[in-house]
């Protein structure tokens, strides 16, 4: 079985000969151009020899000129529509093309995401998030909704280029935002992405990020996989989740034991973790970003565990 016909099998529920592995780490490139970070990134697939790529975005949302904090409705306000083939992501969209020239038929990809509530914080608002929250609710709507409509465009973009989805980080845990803040401002415009893109590719994802999580909230989110921290403190597991889903699964290794923890130790935990997964409908992967400094044999003994399974 190669890897497309892995990968194509889970998402139509059938049964395969050992689970698709993929596992993904931020290489630092927001600095480089796309052509050198597609070759780190095919690099790195080809090494592992995974199932199917996760490409990582470290370009950040571009951030409209000069704006360096964001506390009050002005600084919303720049928050506008724009051409995303004009700008900062260019470089993304260069790293996309060169990926599907290289691995296109031969294995699936997907491309990252961060959610609108991220987007805005990660580019220049920061700590003043609450702020805007309790002072200014209705231009921060405003603005997550003119930001989700790059992240359309965007996400549309990607996805013609030859990704087969989007891997779209929604935070939704207790440490991060409050259930109230997480249904008002970050849940709306998440679904609104993932419903512009749903049916444009096959392995939409939904990562749910964070540790303690509002995970009843996100079940409705129109998505082909969900993926998210399922060996942390609080799970949930990939088995009560698969009960309650329609689609597939992403999880099994806890991406904190891997500079931690031995290599017999970590074939024990991937065994484990196939176990929760099950023979269908189930993606083997870390549950959130593993370090970038990980011993490349721990990594090897995590793929050569998945691939012992039969």
């Amino acid at each position: 079985m190669n890897k497309i016909e892995r990968v194509d099998r889970v998402l139509n529920g059938e049964e395969v000969d050992t689970p698709p592995i993929s596992m993904w780490c931020h290489f630092g490139v927001q600095h480089a151009d796309g052509e050198q970070f597609a070759r780190i990134s095919l690099q790195y697939f080809r090494h592992y020899d995974f199932d199917f790529l996760k490409v990582m975005n470290d370009y950040y949302y571009p951030a409209p000129a000069g704006l360096d904090t964001v506390r009050t409705k002005q600084d919303l306000e720049r928050f506008t529509t724009f051409d995303v083939e004009r700008s900062e992501w260019r470089e993304q969209f260069k790293a996309l093309s060169i990926i599907t020239s290289e691995i296109k038929g031969r294995a699936h990809f997907i491309d990252t995401v961060f959610d609108p509530w991220q987007s805005i914080r990660r580019t220049a608002a920061g700590e003043n998030m609450e702020h805007l929250v309790q002072h200014e609710p209705q231009a921060l709507h405003e603005a997550l909704d003119r930001v989700a409509d790059n992240l359309i465009a965007y996400s549309k973009k990607a996805l013609s280029i030859g990704a087969s989805g989007i891997f779209m980080s929604v935070p939704a845990a207790k440490e991060i935002v409050s259930r109230e803040v997480f249904l008002a401002f970050v849940k709306p415009y998440a679904r609104k992405v993932f419903e512009a893109v749903s049916g444009l590719g096959p392995m939409n994802t939904a990562h749910i990020h964070g540790n303690d999580l509002y995970f009843d909230d996100v079940l409705d989110f129109p998505v082909d996989v969900f993926s998210w921290w399922d060996r942390g403190p609080h799970g949930p597991s990939l088995e009560h989740v698969k009960a309650r889903i329609g689609g597939c699964v992403m999880g099994g290794i806890d991406q904190t034991l891997l500079t931690q923890r031995s290599p017999a130790f970590l074939k024990t935990h991937v065994r484990e973790g196939m176990a929760s997964g099950g023979d269908r409908r189930f993606f083997l992967a870390n549950g959130c970003s593993i370090d970038t400094w990980v011993n490349p044999v721990s990594v090897r003994a995590i793929v050569t565990a998945a691939r012992e399974k039969g």
